[in-house]
């Protein structure tokens, strides 16, 4: 039975990014390095369109200003005083006529009751209050991120030349606290993730032999949104029979889905493979059991303290021993690690970070194991423990 939305869909409250927010704050006053009379300025992400239209795709926060602040509109600042805290937000100032085609222009203080900051003024306001402010240093976001090897979104605006700027500072901290989350993240990713189970199951229900490989997807997104509030996809859904996306399914083949609800920027990713049939050929069942021993092997030994590199080392051999002992493979397992033949079965790492992005930050952050320069490793998207 469908469950009725507004029902179900959870409330993300404003104390999840104060409680960020104030984690930053800890962070940056135990670093010496940092003056306590600086504030961290980020920017958030724009509205876009598509190309050279005035159309444009649903707009998604940047992720680390929604990290620290929650905002879904684009086009806004946030600045975070670092001797005790307190909040600002600056939003962009709408023409009157934004009202005609979308509606009533929310007032300042609509603002600062939803997000929970202590002010909010308009964007063109940003360089007198700053100057207010009268802040040592601004801090901005500038770094690399280890998976996409892209560099953040350093915050500008014009008249920030006016400020001393320390660019070097932000990126560790903030990201080291994007890596560790809270227990309200928690619940939003546990939310996300049951929402994204449980409409992968739904497919599962539902995928029939002569159904389209998109059929599948519009399947997901649907029971993601309709029950889960989830406008979004954490990355672009993979429906792979053989093709992007556009396969009919034939009858006996394997499916693999890989797809993944987003709600609120907290991310999923969730993969499943099994026969649109419902049926595994004895094939099939070993290859679906090879993988799920190894799935089985990691869960039992995580714990912490473990390290992640231990981890995929003993998804690779749980598998090549699987392989062997079907007869798929011959030899000394041991000989078959050494060489490292499990990257042919698994050239990708083991797993990710998840967080406010599906491929979350922090991977390989300085004063943590650097990435492993060893054919199969290299690949991995964390060493840490």
């Amino acid at each position: 039975p469908r469950t009725i939305p507004w029902e179900s869909i959870l409330a993300v409250p404003a104390e999840l990014f104060a409680l960020n927010r104030s984690r930053l704050v800890e962070r940056l006053k135990n670093n010496s390095s940092v003056d306590k009379d600086s504030v961290v300025v980020l920017e958030g992400g724009n509205e876009e369109t598509r190309y050279c239209s005035d159309v444009g795709p649903v707009f998604r926060q940047e992720s680390y200003f929604h990290w620290a602040f929650g905002v879904t509109e684009p086009d806004c600042y946030g600045v975070i005083r670092v001797k005790d805290g307190a909040s600002i937000l600056f939003v962009p100032r709408l023409p009157d006529e934004y009202a005609v085609w979308l509606g009533r222009i929310a007032p300042l203080e609509s603002f600062r009751s939803r997000y929970q900051v202590d002010e909010v003024y308009y964007l063109d306001e940003i360089v007198e209050k700053l100057k207010a402010l009268r802040p040592s240093y601004l801090l901005t976001l500038n770094g690399v991120n280890s998976d996409s090897g892209k560099t953040s979104r350093e915050a500008t605006f014009e008249g920030i030349s006016q400020f001393q700027v320390d660019s070097t500072l932000l990126h560790q901290e903030i990201t080291e606290c994007r890596v560790i989350k809270t227990d309200l993240e928690v619940q939003v990713l546990r939310y996300v993730c049951e929402i994204s189970s449980r409409a992968h199951v739904e497919v599962m229900k539902r995928v029939r032999p002569g159904m389209k490989e998109y059929q599948c997807e519009a399947i997901f997104l649907e029971y993601c949104y309709f029950h889960g509030g989830c406008r979004h996809c954490s990355y672009t859904c993979i429906c792979h029979v053989g093709a992007p996306n556009d396969k009919t399914i034939d009858d006996g083949d394997m499916c693999l889905f890989d797809m993944g609800g987003e709600y609120y920027c907290y991310t999923s990713d969730i993969t499943c493979s099994y026969p649109a049939n419902g049926k595994f050929t004895e094939e099939q069942k070993i290859i679906y059991n090879t993988v799920l021993a190894a799935n089985r092997a990691v869960l039992a030994a995580a714990k912490p303290g473990v390290s992640w590199v231990d981890m995929h080392l003993l998804a690779n051999r749980t598998m090549l021993s699987c392989l062997k002992s079907h007869g798929l493979l011959q030899g000394d397992v041991n000989e078959m690690m050494k060489v490292n033949l499990g990257a042919t079965f698994q050239p990708h790492g083991l797993g990710h970070f998840l967080g406010c992005d599906v491929h979350d930050v922090g991977g390989y952050l300085k004063g943590h194991p650097e990435r492993s320069g060893v054919a199969g490793l290299k690949s991995l998207r964390t060493a840490r423990t």
